[in-house]
């Protein structure tokens, strides 16, 4: 018998919500994927069955995102955190990388590059408390860098570039947050990579974007698991790859493809955005947003109240109203309402209607 469920607005940072039209989907197929008598979960990854499901995720992922073939794509595991380790010890090597520090995912990857050799910070908003980005074309690079890092959107403090690079260096960056959000030019990176957790998927695969040059600079003798030439030679199944995550990742690829690509999944974020970032700058300053206006995500909508103390008010009663996981990083404070690809606008609204009558009642 069907237990009837009742979805409340999941604004958590990540794990992130999913298309409920892909939960159904991946309900369905549960115990038997197309027929063959065994869930995803079962399949062997060398078989027929999975392999097919391998190669339609990674080709409608290069469709979705408008990929090269001269880009590989790799669905691995580890998050954003191991590509941290496994950039530096792949594409290091004895020259200087550069990072751009926009906020705290950007230090730790700042701090598991410089374990594998030399790393400079070329940038960071730590002083403003990382409330704005800079502009990546005004500042001076190490000469011959082996590579500049951008986290192109901070989940913590809720900023983002808005903007693909448009720089003569090796871009690597982390797109955890916001892949798949807008259109984006992969041409303009020599590597991407991005947790699925938040925009393509659930927990368990990171993926990996990788220009094919940038493999002849793999030094020989890295671990097998943290080697991309290993890992792109063995189609990403050097190993047991992430079969559920990958086979729910192309699950959400066809829905943003079937719901008219990146350029109609960026028109819905901007109205989502829109409608809590108006409740916040028509608050009279009862609410303040972290970041400054040019530089606020779509992604990742941080604010704080003017009042700290009604903080844990306005997210227990949110809570009860039906809004999850809105209490902010520890580091920033106040509030975080993260609204990611699959979030509905209607709860964007729920959430802007309950800030004007909490203000009401608390201003």
């Amino acid at each position: 018998m069907a237990v009837a469920t009742k979805r409340v607005f999941n604004f958590s940072a990540g794990p992130g919500v999913l298309p409920a039209p892909v939960l159904e989907k991946a309900q369905q197929d549960l115990l038997d994927w197309n027929g063959c008598g065994m869930s995803v979960m079962e399949l062997s990854h060398r078989g027929k069955d999975f392999l097919q499901i391998a190669e339609r995720t990674e080709a409608d992922f290069r469709a979705l995102c408008g990929i090269p073939s001269n880009y590989k794509v790799l669905f691995l595991q580890g998050g954003a955190s191991l590509q941290f380790t496994m950039l530096a010890k792949n594409l290091l090597g004895s020259g200087t990388a550069d990072y751009i520090v926009t906020g705290s995912w950007g230090e730790k990857a700042v701090q598991a590059g410089a374990l594998e050799g030399n790393v400079k910070t070329a940038w960071s908003g730590k002083e403003h408390k990382f409330d704005r980005v800079p502009d990546l074309a005004s500042l001076d690079y190490t000469p011959n860098s082996s590579y500049l890092h951008v986290t192109t959107n901070e989940t913590i403090q809720g900023v983002d570039f808005l903007a693909d690079p448009s720089l003569n260096q090796t871009v690597v960056c982390d797109m955890s947050s916001c892949i798949a959000s807008r259109p984006f030019d992969v041409t303009k990176y020599a590597m991407v990579y991005a947790g699925a957790q938040k925009n393509l998927g659930p927990a368990g695969c990171t993926i990996v974007i990788l220009r094919e040059d940038l493999l002849d600079r793999v030094p020989s003798g890295l671990p097998p698991m943290l080697d991309y030439k290993v890992q792109a030679e063995n189609d990403s199944m050097y190993n047991t790859p992430p079969t559920w995550s990958m086979y729910m990742c192309g699950l959400v690829f066809r829905h943003w493809i079937d719901f008219g690509g990146l350029e109609a999944v960026a028109k819905n974020n901007e109205v989502k955005a829109k409608v809590i970032y108006d409740a916040i700058d028509n608050s009279s300053g009862f609410y303040r947003g972290h970041a400054q206006k040019e530089a606020r995500s779509l992604m990742n909508i941080a604010f704080t109240l003017a009042d700290d103390s009604l903080t844990d008010k306005f997210v227990s009663e949110a809570k009860a109203e039906g809004m999850m996981e809105l209490k902010g990083h520890r580091s920033v404070g106040g509030c975080r309402a993260s609204t990611y690809n699959a979030f509905p606008i209607e709860g964007c609204r729920v959430l802007a209607d309950f800030m004007s009558t909490f203000r009401q009642k608390n201003g």
